[in-house]
């Protein structure tokens, strides 16, 4: 009887208990009485021991409500219990916080909106709140859970859809900023809860643009006025806001996710999405963390190397923008896993190409899905060619020359070593399109490139692969070539200034800039200057040249004057215009009409160009004789004519009219004076030629057995040449020597005139040619004759010729008992 007339008797209760139950007016309408309030504030401040006793009375009474319905009440407690939250610090109030939660997690559980977006308001004025001392063994799992729910609500109602979101949105913030900085709550950060926080932003980021994936179309109506009743923008700062506070090692759980749900959704193709993730991302995390969002791009790539081709053109446009944000400050290996990485997928999909074009060959039913999937690859190898050079465009120079060097270290090029791009599986159409993508790309990495010296610009080991490929018969492959080298030796960007091969009437009004040639330079053109004229002579006699061909080369010339000739190097120059005058006239290449018209504009829009560099007028009135001699008698000798498209040739050029031709005399004596070694001009240019550049220039690739059947068969002697016809004619030659006497002291005085008068580099590399060619003549002798008899292993079919033997080591072959001491 007396516990029941204290439970019954008010003023017998405890004075925290009756100061809650004062807050609480009879009519909820009428909501928190504020007096109450402060009192059971104060009380609250003053005795703090109390807190926990407090809370757990708040949240009996409201847990009955909401199981009641009495939501306006409901109301009331929350407000209740923000305020005392928001008037209390001390230390008592870590109890005091979990009754909070207890009680938010309540409102979250309800099926009610209002009741979700009541409980998520409390927890993100409680996530403001900044604690003097860390927590222990508070969680926030379920909140996570549970607002990563709301974040994906399909409530019937747009506009109720929205708030729900909009809570939920708003919940994960708080949870973020409740939790990433405080040391004892690294857990946020494990992929668990990773997988639940991002994928629930990008839901919401997604949904802005595209339908909802529940069915319902967001509508613009749904959004509030302000920008934070927005999910989409709610969801973005809350994504920016968590990649910024994300450490070292939290990096990659924040990124997989994202990746992770851009599959699921399928967002890939098209990608605009995922590009603005990948933009978001990297404009949010600190500058040094880059390397690992590309690195996990990276892995992604390889992890879907068998997916459609759209796809993986996506991930390399997500790729694409993702260096291009962190060029500048991409330090250690990362930048050549980039490239390795790329370069790797560049073949995947020539491989692809190339199989599906053999399948569309053999089965003429498929023509038409061939035909898509072959552009489709296209698509993927333009984005890698398109990311390869943005990226290396955009790195410091020290890093651009290494990834120069890389890249050209994958071109493949027949005599250098090519493990990871095996060309022999793809065959000579899949090793050109791998060797014109990468060239390509080339020239996005060398655009802008400023070296201030050509040795450090152009070392041995980039620049004899790239000459290699400049001899191939391939018009687009040399074009590329000779666009890289303009790319390097154009410091002063001269090149908009010489486009197009023409007769310039007046270069000073073209405003050339130049500066003294170094002694680094100098040094370089000694040692490489008669690789660079002797690849530019054999490049202007190839059979395929075009217009394009003949204006990249008119072009190099002029670089080449403009940034590193000197006196010697003019006189070189002038060598080999001659030479290449001479090649046309004689034809004993057999060229065709256009290709020798074409050779002889090159040479009088190159001569008119130098001339006028060098500022010498007897030198520029000979050159502007001839040319207006042209004009008038053989148009089809000038740049204006011949490369028009209906120019007509002639059926012949005429030696005898010497008017028409630069002379080497006439030139001679314009340069007589002092500056220039004017004797030089009368020793002809003759470039050397070896085996390995006759070899570069028929294949781009070919392998062992079918060299082996190439060297055999050019050896075996032409029986048509054997049989030699024996008339008058010869007898009365082989009787007759005094032209034989005279033809020999006339070339033991040429070669003693050359051995005087020509620079000593082209002596070097005459006698070098020599000796080299000797040498591969000697091996391929020992080849053939000092050969092992083959096991009976040894023997494989070729199908190019008759059954050929493998040559097989001493230590395998099999010998006799008898011979074995």
């Amino acid at each position: 009887m007396p516990a029941g007339v204290c439970g019954c008797c008010g003023p017998l209760r405890p004075r925290y208990k009756r100061l809650v139950d004062n807050i609480f007016p009879e009519d909820p309408k009428d909501g928190l009485s504020k007096s109450d309030m402060e009192k059971l504030t104060f009380y609250a401040v003053s005795a703090p021991e109390k807190l926990d006793r407090i809370g757990a009375y708040l949240a009996e009474r409201l847990s009955r409500d909401v199981v009641r319905h009495r939501y306006g009440n409901v109301v009331i407690a929350m407000e209740a219990l923000d305020q005392l939250l928001m008037a209390c610090h001390s230390q008592s109030i870590k109890p005091f916080v979990e009754s909070f939660l207890h009680m938010v997690a309540k409102l979250l559980e309800s099926r009610e909106p209002d009741l979700q977006v009541l409980g998520t308001n409390s927890f993100v004025k409680f996530a403001n709140i900044e604690e003097d001392t860390p927590s222990y063994h508070r969680r926030y799992d379920f909140f996570v859970s549970q607002f990563s729910a709301m974040c994906h609500s399909t409530h019937e109602d747009t506009e109720t859809r929205t708030r729900i979101r909009v809570a939920g949105i708003k919940g994960l913030q708080g949870v973020v900023r409740k939790t990433v900085n405080d040391e004892l709550q690294a857990i946020i950060w494990e992929p668990q809860h990773m997988d639940k926080l991002i994928p629930s932003m990008l839901f919401n980021m997604q949904t802005s643009d595209d339908l909802d994936r529940a069915g319902h179309p967001s509508t613009p109506s749904a959004v509030g006025q302000d920008g934070e009743e927005n999910p989409a923008a709610l969801a973005e700062n809350c994504f920016r806001e968590l990649l910024g506070r994300a450490a070292y090692g939290n990096m990659n759980n924040a990124v997989r996710p994202v990746l992770v749900h851009l599959d699921n959704h399928h967002l890939w193709d098209p990608n605009e999405f995922a590009v603005s993730c990948f933009r978001i991302i990297m404009y949010s995390i600190q500058a040094q963390h880059s390397h690992h969002v590309i690195q996990q791009v990276l892995n992604h790539l390889d992890t879907h190397s068998k997916n459609t081709p759209r796809v993986r053109a996506g991930i390399v446009q997500v790729l694409l923008e993702t260096v291009a944000i962190a060029a500048k400050g991409s330090v250690g290996p990362t930048v050549l896993e980039v490239f390795n990485t790329l370069l790797k997928h560049l073949r995947m999909s020539v491989d692809f190409e190339i199989g599906e074009i053999s399948r569309r060959n053999s089965s003429s039913s498929s023509a038409s899905s061939g035909r898509g999937k072959e552009s489709e690859e296209r698509i993927v190898q333009n984005a890698i060619i398109q990311t390869i050079g943005f990226f290396g465009g955009n790195l410091p120079d020290y890093q651009r020359a290494e990834v120069m060097m890389f890249i050209m270290g994958k071109v493949p090029v027949y005599g250098t070593p090519c493990h990871t791009l095996d060309t022999v599986k793809i065959g000579h159409q899949g090793t050109k399109r791998i060797q014109t993508m990468l060239l390509s790309s080339l020239i996005m990495v060398t655009s802008g490139f400023k070296s201030k010296s050509m040795t450090a610009a152009l070392p041995p080991p980039f620049l004899d692969p790239l000459f290699s490929i400049s001899l191939m018969e391939d018009s687009e492959l040399r074009q590329l070539v000779l666009e890289i080298l303009h790319n390097i030796i154009d410091r002063h960007d001269n090149r908009a200034k010489l486009r197009g091969i023409r007769i310039i009437p007046n270069v000073a009004a073209l405003k050339i800039k130049r500066e003294k040639i170094s002694k680094q330079d100098v040094a370089f053109m000694k040692k490489h200057g008669q690789q660079l004229y002797r690849h530019i002579y054999l490049g202007c006699k190839e059979e395929d040249n075009v217009h394009k061909n003949f204006e990249l080369l008119f072009t190099t010339l002029a670089i080449l004057t403009i940034e590193l000739a000197n006196e010697d190097m003019v006189i070189d120059l002038i060598r080999l215009a001659i030479a290449l005058q001479d090649l046309a006239l004689s034809n004993e290449e057999n060229m065709p009409m256009f290709i020798r018209c074409g050779v002889m504009a090159l040479v009088a829009a190159y001569l008119n160009f130098l001339s006028q560099m060098i500022a010498n007028p007897p030198f520029c009135q000979h050159v502007s004789k001839v040319i207006e001699l042209r004009n008038m008698d053989a148009p089809y000798l000038l740049p204006e004519h011949i490369f028009r498209d209906k120019c007509l040739l002639p059926e012949s050029l005429d030696k005898e009219d010497r008017l028409l031709y630069f002379q080497t005399a006439d030139m001679a004596d314009c340069l007589a004076g002092p500056g220039y070694n004017a004797e030089r001009l009368s020793v002809p240019y003759v470039p050397q030629v070896t085996d390995e550049d006759r070899m570069t220039r028929r294949k781009s690739f070919v392998d062992t057995v079918s060299l082996q059947v190439d060297i055999m068969s050019n050896n075996l002697p032409d029986k048509s040449q054997l049989a030699e016809e024996i008339t008058f004619e010869t007898l009365k030659k082989a009787i007759d020597t005094t032209g034989l006497e005279e033809q020999e002291r006339e070339k033991r005085r040429q070669v003693m005139e050359k051995f005087q008068k020509a620079p000593f580099e082209e002596i070097a590399a005459h006698c070098e040619s020599k000796a080299n060619m000797l040498h591969d003549r000697l091996a391929q002798i020992f080849e053939l004759t000092i050969r092992p008899p083959p096991s009976p292993s040894g023997v494989v079919a070729i199908s190019a010729g008759p059954t050929q033997h493998q040559s097989v080591p001493v230590y395998e072959m099999k010998f006799p008992d008898l011979c074995v001491y």
